[in-house]
């Protein structure tokens, strides 16, 4: 899969109260239509009043959750990307809230890619949590302790790479 081809001119909004954040990432998809914001209520105004392909979202110092469930109601896909909140139960929370993706700053060099699968699997209609353990299931499981974490929750897991998220 080539990741410029399918994200190229898409648009796509980026909330991340880091400004230096907001920078990588618009260079990193610098084929795209970007749109940023550094808080919740710019990310919030512009949800509600723009056309996006995918939103990404940083959890901790935006609310995260809180415009996820505005971009899910505007049927936005949504990356949620973060680093303070990395962890096997934020990631839980962000696939029952309706995320697409679920991305650790760690891999940030690769959000063209991550974007791409959220297109792609929107595009065949299915789940995009098949990708998200294909790509970044390994370095979950060193994060958070080894697989236990999975199999923990193995059939919410299940559910989720088999049907559309």
């Amino acid at each position: 899969m080539d990741p410029g081809k399918i994200i190229s001119g898409k648009r796509v909004l980026i909330v991340d109260d880091e400004q230096d954040v907001l920078d990588t990432l618009a260079g990193l998809l610098d084929m795209c239509k970007i749109d940023s914001a550094t808080s919740f209520e710019e990310g919030k105004r512009l949800l509600e009043n723009g056309v996006y392909d995918v939103a990404i979202l940083d959890i901790m110092g935006v609310k995260g959750f809180d415009l996820l469930e505005i971009a899910n109601k505007r049927g936005i896909p949504t990356l949620m990307l973060t680093a303070h909140s990395l962890s096997a139960e934020s990631l839980k929370k962000s696939a029952e809230a309706g995320a697409s993706y679920y991305a650790p700053k760690d891999e940030i060099d690769k959000i063209d890619l991550f974007v791409a699968d959220v297109l792609e699997a929107k595009q065949k209609n299915k789940s995009s949590w098949i990708k998200v353990f294909e790509r970044l299931g390994h370095f979950y499981d060193r994060k958070f302790g080894g697989p236990d974490w999975r199999e923990k929750e193995q059939e919410f897991w299940e559910r989720r790479t088999k049907t559309l998220t």
